[in-house]
């Protein structure tokens, strides 16, 4: 345990307490969906080396749309002008290193027509973005903020990285990965209502097809019809889910949940007439998967699922795609020195935090996966409140998160 006790982490982040609420509902009034990222990039910017970091935009070269790893999306367009915010706060060496990572972009404000207008409640910062991620990114920089106000000379090094495009796959980290960021630890932060989740399930969306023979109603049964094919296709669909959560029980680090694999079906469409039997039907959806299945496993079993019908025609006139989200999961065990130091620092100021799995998704994967470093996710609020219309965070259990975030970097990094 560091000299540094947990009281005075305490006072060194209460300190900042109102300034930090300022800091989050600034970003709140930015509208940062996808390619509208800018205005909250500059500011974190500003905001960090005002703080006495090394901050620095990192560009995303357009080349990215060829890494086999990239998540496509509808609304691809072009990184000039849109960066990742990278701040280092140098140790003096021979310390574990550690990056916070989190993201700023969110998704459009939909029907709540004041999600960019953020407001207090007294205990509740209420806004987009409010728990996903930007209070997130203000936990992270407060605790970073904490650690320099109480003069800790760190050993090891710091690195904040504030990134764009988590709500559409990750490339935004994936830009930082593939660019060479390393560390001895990561911190991804996301609403786990302080819990520390060293694990999170995957998920893979899909695209399906089934091909009919297009006629007249009036020869219906001359004719194949796309959308009944397509629902036998869901019926075994769904057989492979009850199969896919049966394998998935009381898998290490995910028992408590009933569920913690899904299958969703999330879009349908078959264009023609309400008098034409329809020539083509489109599902889309998604999968959740434990680390106990490869994505490519995953992809082969639903393929197989579908070809155990009955259904000769189906077995002939069906497609199957991947070519958005491909989360996979990741893992590493309960007890690594990187949750049980964090799970001990927060601990002294949220006694009922746990460490188990994620039945979630995010960028942490990535890092764990693509560059083989030590994550765990990490944040206030829950994931419930994600993309809600009345999306908040306690500004209590944000400044919670930060002083065991603190805390936890004085352990870490020596």
């Amino acid at each position: 345990m560091s000299e540094v006790t947990a009281d005075k982490v305490a006072q060194a982040v209460e300190a900042r307490a109102e300034e930090a609420r300022g800091w989050l509902m600034d970003t709140i009034e930015f509208e940062s969906v996808q390619g509208n990222e800018q205005g909250v990039q500059q500011y974190m910017k500003e905001l960090l080396d005002s703080l006495g970091m090394n901050a620095e935009y990192r560009e995303i070269p357009d080349d990215i749309f060829d890494d086999p790893e990239y998540s496509h999306n509808e609304n691809e367009m072009s990184y000039e002008g849109r960066h990742n915010v990278v701040a280092t706060l140098e140790g003096s060496g021979g310390g574990r290193s550690m990056i916070l990572q989190s993201h700023t972009d969110v998704i459009p404000g939909a029907d709540w027509k004041e999600a960019f207008d953020p407001r207090f409640d007294g205990e509740y910062v209420i806004g987009r973005g409010a728990m996903d991620a930007k209070g997130q990114v203000v936990m992270q920089t407060l605790a970073i903020a904490a650690v320099m106000d109480l003069g800790v000379e760190l050993q090891g090094d710091i690195e904040q990285q504030v990134v764009i495009e988590e709500e559409v796959g990750g490339n935004g980290a994936l830009a930082l990965i593939r660019q060479g960021c390393t560390a001895d630890g990561v911190l991804v932060g996301e609403g786990s209502s302080l819990n520390v989740f060293p694990a999170n399930r995957g998920a893979l969306w899909f695209k399906a097809k089934t091909f009919g023979t297009p006629k007249h109603m009036g020869r219906r049964h001359e004719a194949e019809n796309a959308i009944e094919h397509m629902m036998e296709a869901i019926q075994q669909m769904l057989k492979y889910e009850k199969k896919l959560i049966a394998e998935s029980a009381n898998y290490p680090l995910f028992e408590r949940y009933e569920a913690p694999v899904q299958l969703c079906l999330g879009i349908i469409n078959a264009e023609g007439w309400p008098s034409m039997v329809a020539g083509e039907c489109v599902m889309e959806g998604g999968v959740g998967f434990l680390p106990n299945k490869s994505m490519d496993q995953v992809k082969q079993e639903l393929w197989d699922a579908v070809m155990e019908t009955d259904d000769e025609w189906l077995k002939e006139h069906f497609e199957l795609t991947y070519d958005k989200l491909h989360n996979d999961s990741y893992e590493i065990p309960g007890d690594h020195p990187l949750p049980v130091t964090y799970h001990q620092a927060v601990t002294n100021f949220e006694p009922s935090s746990e460490i188990f799995g994620w039945n979630v998704s995010c960028d942490a994967r990535l890092y764990n996966r693509l560059a083989d470093l030590p994550t765990i996710v990490f944040g206030a609020a829950d994931i419930d409140q994600a993309h809600s219309d009345d999306e908040k965070v306690s500004m209590t259990e944000l400044l919670n998160g930060a002083k065991g975030i603190a805390l936890g970097l004085i352990d870490w990094c020596g």
